[in-house]
């Protein structure tokens, strides 16, 4: 992780010298009259556009970057914050995935509970991993409020909730009906829903088993819409609803908004239900899900299912209630239509009007205009249906407009000023171009090609600055690339992936700065302004529990300190204070269960303790006002000296004390 900062803190040892070598260099055609100034640059070989980046990017010490990313970060199973413009690491946050320093998944308590949630019966095993890859940020009238974050679980169909007051997990859901997932993540404009929907379809048979030749007959996808609290946070699984989808591989999803408010958009590929089979003297998957010009834009309307749902036209499924593919179809909650094949991207603009798709195999963005799809629906403007009913609207009918943008579109962003960006993983590279009429663009102007800039290499998704809200400013533009050959040193086999950052401020895009990202393979990030943030606390209130942020029943003040036994159950109601712990020397009996329930007094930022006892497994993090719990029981004999592991004060080498447990 330390390699996010790295190049930060060299620029970080020049920069003020570069400053003024940069302005000498402007009015001198180059750095040459910079002398001394000039040197540095030179010996750096540093040229002025590259000087200029590195200016544009540093944030002085004790300065705030003025966005925040919020990165998925593949297979960690973490979500990790970047500090923009700066590209410095500011946070990892545990969802998925056991975590050592944070003490998550680590101490038998409620992170633990947590994860053990999140590994329902559909499950061989509990899960102790997972493939982060789509953050979607809670918004309010379209805009990030800044209250909570949503992400998937790629490989197993689950999604995770972090609550943005602490930046910690507080819920992670197995959804039923559904086991893998790809960028199906988002948000209603206010938060009514969490979406999520499922990447391959799954047999809806009792035990999740059917033979691949009953795949159209038993197979289907699943459109999971989660209902949410708005007080917590947390997915309401008994209010929530799933609507079936036919048994093709939804990928890419977004919400509409504004004009579109109310709708959704999943791309699919695969439309020709290839199962593969090349070791059985079958194609492979990629050869038969590529055979048709055309897949499918699924176009859902929410608000319509949601009524549906309330309605009881629903069958209760592994306790979710689904709305059955044929209802979708009688309801007029699903239709179809046409998009190049193995598209990727399917975005809306700010204001609504606009739907993107890049598909991989067709060099042209394709834009889909909301009042063309609406005016099809109403006018049963359609071509035909697909092969289990579902109205196909006309291509013609409901595309506004197509750009020729380079090789492998994917992923699409805006800027808020009538403007796409979309990533060409077979170009490398990101194109700029214009949208139509209803985004303010003058007649002639629209649906062009604007600019284009390399990058390196392969890039999948982008993002700009709340790019994918009604609020998107246009001022940065991040590329997450998956290759980064010869970018960085040869650090081993296994490379790191490659941020980049883009300034959008100017009539052509320019890149600024490389981010190596060695924690995993981020797949998508979002990217909020940090005033946004204005739920964040410093410090808990005295003795609260972090799952429910309310004050904890087993909290423990000053002097209230006690060892209690019931039997062969020990509970220990400990404080942690700088520098030391009360009670620091624990009796027990070998076969006790042993309850702690620590309180951390502290009421200063960042006076951050950890809690751990060798050779049991155990380690928390107790940050101000926490109070954890951790369970387990006294299976070995010995005396163990347990210990903060969060350095806190001069005295935090003597911040320990004992368990002894007797034979």
């Amino acid at each position: 992780m330390r390699s996010v900062t790295g190049r930060n803190v060299l620029i970080g040892a020049v920069i003020v010298s570069l400053a003024f070598g940069v302005v000498i260099g402007r009015f001198t055609g180059g750095l040459g009259g910079g002398g001394s100034l000039a040197s540095i640059a030179e010996s750096r070989g540093m040229t002025v556009a590259e000087a200029e980046g590195a200016l544009k990017v540093f944030t002085p010490p004790g300065k705030y970057d003025e966005y925040v990313m919020i990165s998925s970060g593949g297979q960690s199973g973490n979500i990790y914050l970047v500090g923009v413009p700066s590209m410095r690491l500011l946070k990892s946050i545990p969802v998925f995935t056991p975590e050592s320093w944070s003490g998550y998944g680590q101490g038998a308590d409620w992170s633990e509970t947590i994860l053990a949630e999140g590994s329902s019966d559909k499950q061989a095993r509990e899960l102790k991993w997972g493939d982060t890859h789509h953050p979607g940020l809670s918004e309010t009238n379209g805009e990030y409020d800044g209250r909570f974050v949503y992400i998937n679980d790629r490989a197993n169909g689950r999604i995770g909730m972090v609550d943005l007051r602490d930046f910690k997990t507080k819920q992670i859901v197995d959804l039923p009906n559904m086991q893998t997932s790809h960028g199906g993540v988002f948000v209603t404009p206010n938060t009514e829903y969490v979406h999520i929907s499922s990447m391959s379809p799954m047999p809806q048979t009792a035990d999740g088993y059917a033979p691949l030749d009953q795949y159209k007959e038993k197979y289907r996808g699943i459109s999971s819409w989660l209902s949410i609290d708005q007080e917590s946070g947390k997915i309401d699984t008994t209010a929530s609803f799933q609507i079936e989808l036919p048994p093709y591989t939804q990928d890419l999803a977004d919400a509409g908004k504004l004009a579109s408010d109310g709708f959704a958009f999943i791309g699919s590929y695969n439309t020709e239900m290839a199962t593969g089979g090349v070791s059985e003297g079958g194609d492979p998957i990629e050869k038969g899900a590529s055979a048709r010009d055309f897949d499918y834009l699924h176009i859902i309307d929410w608000k319509k299912a949601a009524e549906v749902a309330a309605a009881g036209k629903t069958e209760m499924r592994n306790g979710m209630r689904v709305i059955s593919l044929q209802t979708a179809i009688d309801e007029g909650l699903l239709y179809l239509a046409p998009e190049p094949r193995s598209p990727h991207g399917a975005d809306v603009s700010p204001d609504g009007n606009y739907i993107v798709v890049g598909g991989k195999l067709d060099p042209n963005v394709t834009i889909y205009e909301i009042g063309l799809i609406k005016q099809a629906i109403a006018d049963k403007d359609f071509e035909g249906v697909d092969e289990f009913g579902v109205p196909i609207l006309k291509f013609s009918s409901v595309v506004a407009g197509q750009v020729e943008v380079g090789l492998g579109p994917l992923h699409t962003q805006f800027d808020g000023k009538g403007n796409g960006f979309v990533s060409l993983f077979l170009d490398s590279a990101v194109s700029k171009f214009s949208l139509g009429p209803k985004a303010g663009i003058k007649a002639g102007e629209e649906f062009k090609l604007l600019d284009n800039v390399k990058v390196n290499y392969n890039i999948g998704h982008l993002a700009t600055t709340e790019g994918d809200t009604v609020a998107a400013d246009g001022r940065y533009l991040v590329a997450l690339n998956k290759w980064s050959i010869d970018r960085y040193p040869v650090i081993g086999t296994l490379k790191p992936q490659n941020f980049q950052l883009i300034d959008l401020a100017g009539p052509k895009m320019q890149l600024l700065a490389d981010t190596p990202v060695g924690y995993g393979e981020p797949h998508y990030v979002q990217i909020i302004k940090l005033s946004r943030l204005t739920s964040a606390i410093d410090v808990y209130q005295p003795g609260t529990d972090p799952l429910t942020m309310a004050a904890s029943s087993v909290a423990t003040a000053a002097g209230e300190e006690r060892v209690e036994r019931d039997g062969n159950t020990v509970h220990v109601y400990m404080t942690a204070m700088r520098s030391h712990f009360t009670p620091d020397i624990l009796r027990v009996k070998k076969g006790d269960k042993v309850v702690l329930h620590v309180t951390s007094i502290e009421q200063t930022a960042d006076a951050t303790h950890g809690f751990a006892i060798p050779g049991y497994n155990l380690q928390a993090s107790l940050d101000p006002g926490e109070v954890v719990t951790l369970e387990f029981v006294a299976d070995k004999a010995g005396s163990f000296a347990f210990y903060c592991t969060e350095f806190c004060s001069a005295l935090h080498l003597e911040m320990q004390g004992w368990l002894l447990i007797e034979p």
